[in-house]
C-alpha cells in the first residue's frame, strides 16, 4: 500500500476538458491568500526531463508513433521525476503541492483506455510515486461531449488537437466510467465533482471540502 503524506498533497483528476488546471488556480489562490505556501504542478510536466516528455506524449504527428506499452512508460517516467526532484522536495519543506493529474491517470487512461490490466498499473504506480498517495484526489466529472466541446472552444479552429485530445468519444467514456469506479472505490481520498456547472460553484464546493477535510 502507498504511504499518505499527512493533508499536503492534493490531486485533481478528470477526462480532457474537466477544467483542472482552472479550479487548481482557483484553490491555491485561497491557500496563498491564508499564508499557506503552495507548488502547482502538472503530469506529464513539472521537470525538465518531465516537459520533454510532455511534448513527445502530447505531440499528433504522422511521423511519430507511440505505441500503447510506450506511452504508459514514458508517462511514468516523468511521474518518477515528477516525485523525486519536486513533489517530495516541498512536501519535506511543509508546502501544500497541488497536482494536475498523477497515479490515479494511469488506472483510467492507460487501464480503462488502453487495457492494461489494473494490477499491472498499480505496481507501476507504487514504484513511480515512491509510495506516495494523495490525502485527497478530486475527480472533475464531466460528459465526454462537454468535454470535447470545451477543448474545441479553447483550442479554436487554428490549432489542431494533440495527440490524447484526438481520441475517440468511446475512449474518453471509458476514461470517464473508471474515474467514477475510483471514486465509488475509495470514498475516503477521491472526491466526485460535478464540473459541468459554473466554475465560481465548483471552486465553492472544493474549497469547503478542503476546509472541511485537511482541517483549515
Amino acid at each position: 500500500m502507498m504511504r499518505s503524506h499527512p493533508l499536503r498533497l492534493i490531486t485533481f483528476e478528470g477526462s480532457e476538458g474537466a477544467g483542472k488546471s482552472t479550479q487548481i488556480g482557483r484553490l491555491a489562490a485561497r491557500l496563498h491568500a491564508l499564508g499557506q505556501p503552495v507548488l502547482t504542478v502538472r503530469e506529464p510536466g513539472g521537470t525538465p526531463l518531465g516537459e520533454r516528455l510532455r511534448l513527445l506524449l502530447k505531440e499528433s504527428s504522422p511521423d511519430l508513433s507511440v505505441c500503447p506499452e510506450s506511452e504508459l512508460l514514458l508517462f511514468l517516467a516523468a511521474r518518477a521525476q515528477l516525485v523525486r526532484e519536486t513533489i517530495e522536495p516541498a512536501l519535506r519543506k511543509g508546502s501544500w503541492v497541488l497536482a494536475d493529474r498523477f497515479s490515479d491517470s494511469t488506472l483510467a487512461y492507460q487501464g480503462r483506455g488502453r487495457g492494461f490490466p489494473e494490477p499491472l498499473l498499480r505496481s507501476l504506480n507504487e514504484l513511480a510515486c515512491a509510495g506516495l498517495t494523495p490525502a485527497v484526489t478530486f475527480v472533475l466529472d464531466i460528459s465526454s461531449s462537454e468535454g470535447r466541446a470545451r477543448i474545441a472552444r479553447r483550442r479554436g479552429e487554428s490549432t489542431k488537437a494533440d495527440r490524447i485530445e484526438a481520441e475517440p468519444p468511446e475512449f474518453f467514456e471509458r476514461v470517464r466510467a473508471a474515474y467514477l469506479d475510483l471514486a465509488r472505490a475509495e470514498p475516503d481520498r477521491v472526491v466526485l465533482i460535478d464540473a459541468e456547472r459554473p466554475e465560481e460553484e465548483v471552486a465553492a464546493q472544493i474549497w469547503e471540502i478542503v476546509r472541511r477535510v485537511l482541517g483549515l
